[in-house]
């Protein structure tokens, strides 16, 4: 029996290889592609060895040529943390519009099914609570963040211009807060940030005072579900995340507790168009997908100290 392709494109990332790892346990043969701007080759090492696992060196905004039959396409290349998109807002809003226009180029040719990873970010700092994927969003088309937001806004159009134009079989993933092992302990996303700097003593720095709202979501709870939908007769687009809801407060102290460490909580200006709030609607996930997430934070936050322990360079990550 032949075996199913699927291409992921950002496949070295912290989300992508995560994903690839779990196709290749489900039986498919993965290539990945990836140009290494914000991820590095240690998360996928340990694949490479696979014979059913590719790795392409590739910049998808350039044109994607893959010799064979290819069943599916995940789109998941793009820096995705504030401070990877702030060094790099013009690559980030390419990947979002030519790297998207590539990727559904070669769904079309190919006939695959075509997954987008998009972000709670198209939602912007919401004026709705929860995020319902019906919701329009309130987003600053000129901010510091617009290169991630309008990049991903733009992803979405364009996929769903492909499948009523083109008839290709589309589905949208809003990822909320993500995290777990193979994060980068400095790429400035607050799980990581308040870990690298508690594990090492050093303060935890608060942005505001704190009682800015997320909902954290442990890896493996997000690839089930980004699994379940590629394999699914659902487009999307559909929400996937941690519904219980934690201040940042809330995260330090707890962060604080299970590294029992010395470090003390510092606070800074809160940054230009953080969201106030930011948690999902699961529903339509519960509902045609049978999903929902299982891992408690703070049994997630320990298997995530554990492994940055062990990965104490703060380049962790990197190729």
């Amino acid at each position: 029996m032949r075996k199913k392709v699927a291409v992921v494109t950002g496949g070295a990332g912290f989300i992508g290889s995560h994903l690839c790892d779990k196709l290749v346990d489900e039986g498919f043969k993965v290539i990945c592609l990836d140009n290494f701007i914000t991820s590095g080759v240690s998360n996928i090492r340990h694949l490479l060895k696979l014979r059913d696992f590719t790795l392409i060196k590739h910049n998808v905004c350039d044109y994607i040529d893959i010799a064979g039959r290819v069943d599916y396409i995940l789109h998941f290349a793009s820096p995705a943390s504030p401070q990877d998109y702030l060094e790099f807002p013009i690559p980030t809003l390419k990947v979002g519009s030519l790297g998207t226009h590539n990727a559904l180029g070669l769904a079309r040719k190919k006939k695959a099914v075509f997954i987008l990873a998009s972000t709670s970010e198209v939602y912007g700092d919401p004026l709705e609570h929860p995020q319902r994927e019906s919701y329009w969003g309130n987003v600053n088309p000129v901010g510091v963040r617009s290169c991630y937001d309008e990049a991903k806004r733009f992803s979405e159009a364009i996929t769903m211009a492909y499948r009523r134009v083109h008839r290709l079989d589309t589905k949208i993933v809003r990822i909320f807060n993500t995290y777990g092992p193979r994060m980068r302990l400095n790429d400035g996303r607050v799980v990581p940030n308040f870990i690298y700097q508690a594990i090492n003593g050093k303060p935890v720095t608060v942005y505001g005072d704190g009682s800015q709202s997320r909902s954290f979501c442990y890896i493996s709870d997000l690839i089930g579900g980004i699994y379940k939908l590629a394999l699914s007769g659902v487009n999307g687009p559909v929400n996937l995340g941690n519904t219980h809801e934690f201040t940042i407060m809330e995260l330090a102290r707890l962060v604080l507790k299970l590294t029992k460490t010395k470090s003390r909580v510092i606070f800074k200006p809160l940054m230009d168009d953080d969201p106030k709030q930011r948690k999902p609607d699961i529903s339509r996930a519960k509902k045609t997908l049978r999903w929902e997430p299982r891992i408690e934070l703070e049994k997630g936050l320990r298997r995530t100290i554990d492994w940055f322990k062990g990965n104490p360079d703060p380049k962790s990550g990197k190729a």
